[in-house]
């Protein structure tokens, strides 16, 4: 309900960054696309950070980062790695998995890339898409 409502005042009262955490928390499959999609639009007009585990959200950054966490059995730490469109692949296919490795989720990782980046064409601004 927050990302809707943080979707529809984004151009009356802007607002620089909007954090979200767990805001895709309960849903799956289609609902998960459409956050994602929303979430995209939100970021055309502000800075979006995402804490997302559902891949159908993540393929809709434009940055994707994981955060990997060590411990040497004294200290914990957390570390993030930013990740070009080949790690991007490789981690929403696990995501989706659950498993690395596995050529249908390589596939379906695609897909959902894909799909992001046509969404992002569709939606630029007319002026943008004409340079």
């Amino acid at each position: 309900m927050m990302l809707a409502v943080e979707v529809c005042l984004a151009g009356t009262n802007p607002v620089p960054t909007f954090v979200f955490d767990e805001v895709d928390s309960g849903v799956g499959g289609a609902a998960a696309v459409e956050i994602g999609r929303r979430l995209a639009r939100l970021a055309r007009d502000a800075q979006v950070l995402v804490v997302t585990h559902l891949p159908q959200v993540a393929a809709f950054a434009d940055r994707h980062v994981v955060v990997e966490k060590s411990s040497d059995g004294t200290v914990t730490s957390s570390g993030l790695t930013a990740l070009d469109d080949e790690g991007r692949e490789q981690e929403l296919s696990r995501m989706l998995a659950g498993l690395a490795g596995s050529d249908t989720a390589i596939a379906h990782a695609r897909e959902l890339l894909d799909l992001a980046q046509e969404d992002a064409a569709e939606n630029q601004p007319a002026r943008q898409r004409a340079g």
